[in-house]
């Protein structure tokens, strides 16, 4: 099983976060994980890293539910990015809500791969690296 040179969580909930990072080194998902609060912090920081000539992180969790700007919001904006390395970027929605309509929603977007119902364990990161090789 491969892995992710880098991955990117975007979520507000820091007990979620910590779980899954610590799921991520149970596994050895990826080498390094860069983590934002919000939609509009992690805009800026992707930004910056392009503007430093560096990669994006292949794999992003995107929380949909958060403040200042939330994961619709991100992804509006993320797809107006003028780089080609965003092609390369795949975003998974990780979200507690079960509304059918933010499934809907989230296929709307060509960048989202798939949407993960909270909480987030080992196994469904699992399958997520067995998906993307």
């Amino acid at each position: 099983m491969g892995k992710f040179k880098m991955g990117c969580i975007i979520d507000d909930d820091p007990i979620s976060v910590f779980g899954i990072q610590k799921s991520m080194r149970d596994i050895d998902f990826c080498d390094n994980v860069v983590v934002y609060r919000n939609g509009q912090e992690a805009l800026a920081g992707l930004t910056k890293m392009l503007e430093a000539g560096k990669k994006l992180p292949s794999i992003i969790l995107l929380d949909i539910n958060m403040p200042i700007m939330d994961g619709w919001e991100f992804l509006e904006d993320f797809v107006k990015i003028p780089n080609s390395n965003t092609e390369e970027v795949t975003i998974f929605i990780i979200s507690s809500s079960i509304d059918p309509r933010d499934f809907l929603r989230a296929k709307s977007f060509s960048v989202v791969n798939n949407y993960i119902v909270k909480p987030i364990f080992k196994k469904d990161l699992v399958k997520l690296l067995s998906e993307m090789e």
